[in-house]
């Protein structure tokens, strides 16, 4: 195999699994670390992926500079059976936050229409589908809005959210990593899912199989025994046996 082949097998292996780590690569390849870093330090500064501590991850730059509609179609029904899932924990007369994420709104579709809910929301288009269903009282936080990704942030939803406790929280994050970190692109949607958590009996987490294994840029909390992990049964196995020892409450679908 040559070094081209081998480079483009190693960008196959980071699509399906998220992740590669430079040992194993070595081993499948039959070449040395040093020649496996060489390659990662190439597609890296091509922007083809990531380097971390003992491999390398996707390159989430292009997801990044993706608007809200775009990241929609992205891993869709991945994302569409985390929902489905997810969907079940909710119970009639349930008080049920969301963060603003795609993941989210796809739970938020799977709810059953009939059942009658509140639902307290920093992401305007939940807030937009669900105040259409007279079965649902929805609370919009008010503050500054995000247009790209569409969410609300600030003193203002900062103050107006200590008035609400939630039964449980959907909570989407752009990272998962085997340090039980949660975390987020965005430094300022970080504060907002921090509170939210801390004003909530349940945290379940949605997260698809990319996210898993992954730090983004700031980091929202440390992930807690009491906190359920919903992701793809195609995430990395050892980054899931990982998060176990923080948490018993891992969902694959």
């Amino acid at each position: 195999m040559d070094i081209d082949d081998r480079k483009q097998k190693i960008l196959e292996m980071i699509n399906i699994n998220g992740k590669v780590k430079v040992n194993e690569l070595s081993e499948k390849f039959g070449i040395s670390e040093v020649t496996v870093r060489i390659d990662l330090a190439d597609l890296e500064a091509k922007g083809l992926l990531s380097r971390v501590h003992g491999g390398a991850v996707s390159s989430y730059k292009p997801y990044y500079n993706m608007n809200f509609n775009q990241r929609l179609e992205e891993k869709k029904d991945e994302k569409k059976r985390i929902a489905k899932k997810v969907a079940e924990f909710v119970k009639e007369n349930d008080t049920i936050m969301f963060n603003s994420g795609t993941t989210t709104l796809l739970v938020y579709r799977m709810l059953p229409l009939n059942m009658n809910i509140s639902i307290v929301t920093n992401s305007v288009a939940i807030a937009l589908e669900a105040a259409g269903n007279p079965n649902y009282n929805v609370i919009l936080l008010g503050g500054y809005v995000n247009s790209k990704y569409q969410f609300t942030y600030g003193n203002d939803f900062k103050n107006q959210l200590e008035n609400y406790y939630a039964d449980k929280l959907i909570l989407s994050v752009d990272g998962i990593n085997s340090s039980g970190v949660l975390s987020t692109y965005y430094n300022r949607e970080a504060a907002v899912s921090r509170q939210m958590m801390s004003q909530s009996g349940l945290s379940i987490i949605v997260a698809d199989q990319t996210k898993i294994g992954r730090t983004a840029f700031t980091k929202i909390s440390d992930l807690s025994s009491d906190d359920t992990v919903v992701t793809n049964e195609t995430a990395p196995s050892d980054d899931i046996n990982s998060l176990r020892t923080f948490t018993d409450n891992i969902i694959l679908v």
